[in-house]
């Protein structure tokens, strides 16, 4: 009897401790957007992010998706511990950092022009506010953890007509507009032109098939989604960002070590020089013929009009204040001589 009892205690100590080891094992499943699906630099990107994480105790399986939704589901609803997506998608886990997402937060203008390389440093600065320790509590809301953000690059007016240049003639146009980010919606709306609905898996076609008088986009789709077709001959790229895109890592941080989310952003801030590399390229391989510059009476009007448009779409909770209140400062700090600089507008808010 003793015999059986002895062995009745070591198997159930096999089976504990063969159920501690599978549960060590265990790695944790990141879904990864990328237009390019598998191939594509961003998870690419990734794949380096796996090798670095393994010190610090995660063993990551990435998983690729073409449909920035689908990877976003799948997330939400467990079947991944981790996201990597534009903050469009992401922007529900955390707002404050997808806050960086919105019209104009971090655009730049000087003397009538865009300031691309200003506007970048305000996006790199904002990475590296949010990377920073003292702001570890904002990068968390529930068990959703921000674990990095990088630049996809400037979202710019792609148009079928050149003369669509001014904002007064974007009145009465057809533009695109993502369901799951009702803030375009409410922009478009504001000044007199049409939204029409769409989504990251067919802008570029109703774009193209001229179903759409106006997208915005990152030169990294200009190629794939073979932007040039919508484009044709009369139509261009306005050299002015609406605003600048960023990849966003969200982390069920129940899923993963203690303190891995803060060596995730600090990670990812160390990949902000690559993803810029990306992002010159992908603006290179736009022709010079094919961009329009603004004249400096309509980057004025532009640059109004989408601080106009993001304080009121604030106003109606559709962005995160305390976010753009960061932004702000950083957006001041980087160019001081700014009119708005010496207001109070976004400063004020609770």
């Amino acid at each position: 009897m003793k015999l059986v009892n002895t062995m009745g205690k070591i198997g159930t100590a096999v089976l504990i401790s063969t159920g501690l080891a599978a549960t060590a094992q265990a790695g944790q499943k990141v879904c990864v957007y990328d237009l390019l699906g598998t191939s594509g630099d961003l998870f690419n990107m990734a794949k380096d992010y796996v090798v670095a994480m393994q010190k610090h105790g995660a063993t990551v399986e990435l998983k690729g998706y073409t449909d920035e939704r689908v990877a976003s589901e799948d997330f939400r609803t467990g079947q991944c511990d981790g996201l990597i997506a534009t903050a469009f998608r992401t922007r529900q886990f955390n707002a404050v950092a997808g806050s960086i997402d919105t019209l104009g937060a971090t655009t730049i203008v000087k003397d009538g022009k865009i300031d691309i390389a200003d506007s970048y440093e305000v996006v790199r600065k904002v990475i590296q506010t949010y990377t920073a320790p003292q702001a570890a509590k904002l990068m968390v809301e529930g068990n959703y953890e921000v674990g990095g953000i990088i630049p996809l690059g400037a979202a710019y007016p792609v148009v079928n007509d050149r003369k669509i240049n001014t904002v007064e003639a974007l009145a009465g146009k057809r533009i695109a507009s993502f369901d799951y980010d009702k803030a375009q919606a409410v922009m478009i709306q504001r000044i007199g032109a049409q939204p029409v609905s769409a989504d990251i898996t067919n802008f570029s076609t109703k774009f193209n098939n001229g179903t759409v008088d106006m997208i915005a986009a990152p030169t990294m789709a200009y190629k794939p989604l073979e932007l040039y077709k919508g484009i044709g001959k009369n139509g261009a790229i306005a050299r002015f960002p609406i605003l600048i895109l960023t990849y966003q890592v969200i982390l069920n941080k129940t899923k993963f070590p203690d303190g891995f989310g803060e060596h995730s952003r600090q990670y990812w801030l160390g990949q902000f020089d690559r993803a810029m590399q990306l992002i010159r390229q992908a603006d290179a391989s736009v022709p010079p013929g094919t961009w329009m510059d603004l004249t400096p009476e309509n980057s004025y009007k532009y640059t109004l009009m989408l601080r106009e448009s993001r304080i009121d779409i604030a106003q109606k909770g559709l962005y995160d204040k305390r976010g753009l209140k960061v932004i702000k400062k950083i957006r001041c700090s980087v160019n001081p001589g700014d009119p708005e600089c010496a207001t109070k507008s976004e400063e004020d808010w609770k």
